[in-house]
């Protein structure tokens, strides 16, 4: 080796720790004092062990303004590259708080849109581990550039390869519309906050005291705003979940999702569904449980647990193949679709549709929530949201009416009249336009009027209405359920149901796009 050469080694070799060091042991120091990991723990933790690829190592920033040309540190603030996940390519960012507090400068973000452009180019999921102050002021509207560019292509990659945001620290001001546009959202308890405007803003604009933590912490964005489906105690536990998210996905939207084997008898029945469902349909009871005994291995990985509460969305396996699963859930406002349920289910569904996931629909609703504030907030726009979505979807869709089936809720809720390929029932089911008591009260308004005794005749009434419509044998006469079938028999029905349905072939009209009403 040459004089130059070796000279070059060691030049290289030099380089390359200068960025595996980071903002330096006093920063990492810091960062672990806050209970945080740096951007290169985090990413031995995500992805398989020794699969990191990283690229864009010694890039550097090429700012000249405000002594910046003397801050020049390699990789820029963020580390960025390919790994495996269970042995599948992912391509990932991990932003650098030690270096220019994680700032966003033009370099930095023409990394991060190097590897979203590999990955839309080789079918690959992305993933972002975000831990960043903002902008890099001092760059001006170069940084805004480049935020803009990534935003780009997270619209660009959206329905083309699975996005994936974990917040392992701040993400504030424009930095939270990426997160925003990816499909799933992963915040830790302490640590992480999302923000538009934060609480000293806040306090200028409209004299309003609030916290990091109450402001945009991961309790109110789990429980409140939506905006994160899933929370954890700490960046281990955080960064396990998007491992096992991803298991359920597939690389891309040209493949279907990946299977799993699995020791579960797909001919199992369960006895214990017989007794889930009460007699009563008047007494709640955990749709989870239902689906906790349907699935392999009782395993269900619940998307969205606290927020919009009244329904349930998440993904399984049936037969070691992946599937996304709704369900109204009786335990919280009776099931009904409210606003945000709507909008989460809706969301769920479009993902599923998107990524080749068949949907299986646990249906007992007894109606969209009444008042003025669901009215006012637009529950007419926001429910149609979900009736769009199961329109449109073109994969597998099974649904299931475990008990109530009421009114415009039937229809949204996955029935044979928006595309749904097959549709059974429990013996338990009530199809109908409305409950048996509020049918009576309008039907027979003049009857009961005149009545003797208005309330034994309303009890007769209600009893002749239930006997008629609130059991799933109307339906099945007409072709709207395909099946009556006993509680215990669901396991083995919703597999042979995907079965029938895995060569399934559906597409929409032409068009550039539909309008959802957003």
């Amino acid at each position: 080796m040459s004089a130059e050469s070796h000279g070059n080694v060691q030049t290289l070799k030099a380089r390359l720790a200068e960025a595996e060091a980071g903002g330096g042991t006093r920063r990492i120091e810091r960062q672990h004092a806050q209970g945080k990991l740096t951007a290169r723990e985090r990413l031995r933790l995500l992805l398989d062990p020794g699969s990191f690829v990283e690229m864009d190592a010694l890039r550097l920033h090429r700012c000249q303004d405000f002594g910046m040309e003397a801050q020049r540190i390699p990789g820029d603030g963020v580390v960025t590259g390919v790994g495996k996940i269970d042995g599948r390519d992912v391509y990932v960012f991990a932003q650098d708080f030690t270096v220019f507090g994680g700032a966003l400068s033009e370099t930095y973000a023409e990394k991060v849109c190097k590897i979203m452009d590999l990955a839309m180019r080789t079918g690959a999921p992305v993933i972002g581990l975000n831990d960043s102050g903002g902008a890099r002021i001092q760059e001006g509207v170069q940084s805004l550039a480049g935020y803009a560019e990534i935003f780009k292509r997270n619209v660009l990659a959206s329905g083309v390869v699975p996005q994936v945001s974990l917040i392992l620290g701040p993400c504030a001001g424009g930095a939270v519309y990426s997160p925003a546009i990816t499909d799933f959202t992963i915040m830790t308890d302490d640590t992480s906050f999302m923000f538009v405007t934060g609480p000293d803003v806040i306090k200028a604009v409209t004299h309003e005291d609030v916290t990091k933590a109450d402001l945009g912490g991961a309790e109110p964005h789990t429980t409140k705003s939506g905006v994160a489906h899933f929370s954890a105690v700490d960046e281990p536990l955080a960064l396990d979940t998007a491992r096992r998210l991803l298991s359920f996905l597939p690389q891309n939207n040209t493949e279907d999702p990946p299977t799993r084997p699995t020791a579960d008898d797909p001919n199992r029945r369960d006895p214990v569904l017989s007794n889930i469902v009460p007699e009563s349909p008047e007494k709640p009871y955990e749709m989870r449980q239902v689906i906790e005994a349907a699935v392999d291995d009782g395993d269900f990985f619940e998307v969205h647990r606290h927020f919009a509460e009244n329904i349930i969305v998440g993904f399984a396996r049936l037969n070691g193949r992946s599937v996304g699963i709704v369900g109204n859930n009786p335990m919280v406002l009776a099931g009904c679709l409210d606003i945000n349920a709507s909008v989460k289910a809706a969301r769920f569904v479009r993902f599923c549709d998107c990524f080749n996931i068949p949907i299986v629909t646990l249906v007992d609703v007894p109606g969209f929530m009444p008042g003025t504030e669901q009215e006012h907030g637009g529950i007419i726009r926001h429910g149609a949201k979900l009736l769009y979505a199961y329109t449109e979807a073109t994969v597998p869709k099974v649904t299931v009416i475990t008990r109530k089936a009421y009114g415009g809720a039937y229809d949204v809720m996955a029935s044979k009249h928006i595309r749904a390929d097959l549709n059974y029932a429990f013996p338990t089911a009530e199809i109908a336009v409305m409950g048996p008591a509020g049918a009576v009260n309008i039907i027979f308004r003049d009857e009961l009027a005149k009545a003797a005794d208005p309330e034994q005749r309303r009890a007769e009434l209600v009893a002749e209405y239930r006997s008629k419509f609130a059991n799933p044998f109307k339906a099945a006469e007409l072709g709207y359920i395909d099946e009556v079938i006993m509680p215990a028999d669901l396991r083995p029905k919703l597999i042979r149901a995907l079965d029938i349905l895995r060569n399934k072939r559906m597409s929409n009209p032409p068009k550039k796009h539909g309008n959802i009403p957003l």
